[in-house]
């Protein structure tokens, strides 16, 4: 038994960064886990379902909100180690080993950050977890593999949420900058409202280039 984690939605300009940490035997987990990315929504979502159901798995689920990410205090690199640490915190035990999927250029640094973020929930003197971290661990660690789907099902599910709050649109996307039905909300939002949604990361570019968009628009018009 170890714990895996990972985390969902670095990127999006639109809800949560989700993590997700995972206590289980690689031996007890379906043999097709893998990158939530490789597998299917329809296959994440049942193993996500199995792992929820199976007696000897755990799992715990942190959230990151905008607001935090936006916070100028604050950076990506930051955030993705607190949401990681609150997650394995929901599932370590006394002399567990964690293994994580690293989300900074250097993985030794990301593991060091991670033990003493998580070490914190003891206090200042309290003994770091043996963590350790690695590129694409989501791919090669099967416990790994499964905190990035059960991370990426529970971002899903908020982004079903979100879509589900603004009815009068035509959805609200994946939430990616790169998706044109995500980039449509904001301007249809920002047009009604003058102002990006809550859901929404005001720090991230694609945020301001709409906001700057609106307000170029006012002044041709004025």
């Amino acid at each position: 038994m170890y714990v895996g984690v990972d985390e969902a939605g670095k990127g999006p300009v639109l809800g949560p960064m989700v993590a997700a940490a995972v206590r289980a035997s690689p031996d007890l987990l379906p043999d097709d886990i893998d990158d939530s990315k490789r597998v299917s929504p329809a296959r994440r979502n049942a193993i996500a379902a199995e792992l929820r159901a199976h007696d000897a798995v755990e799992i715990a689920v942190a959230t990151v909100e905008p607001a935090e990410i936006d916070a100028p205090d604050t950076d990506m690199n930051t955030l993705t180690v607190s949401g990681q640490a609150r997650a394995v915190r929901g599932v370590l035990r006394s002399g567990d080993r964690v293994f994580a999927d690293a989300g900074d250029t250097s993985e030794d640094r990301f593991a060091k950050r991670l033990a003493e973020h998580v070490a914190e929930r003891d206090g200042n003197d309290a003994t770091p977890p043996d963590i350790d971290a690695a590129h694409g661990a989501d791919e090669t660690d099967p416990v790994v593999g499964a905190a990035s789907i059960v991370a990426k099902v529970a971002r899903d599910a908020r982004m079903r949420a979100i879509d589900a709050a603004y009815p009068d649109y035509d959805g609200v996307g994946s939430g990616y900058p790169s998706d044109p039905k995500t980039r449509e909300f904001l301007r249809a939002y920002v047009d009604d409202h003058g102002d990006v949604p809550d859901h929404a990361r005001r720090s991230w570019s694609t945020c301001a280039d709409v906001l700057a968009a609106a307000e170029q628009s006012g002044l041709d018009e004025f």
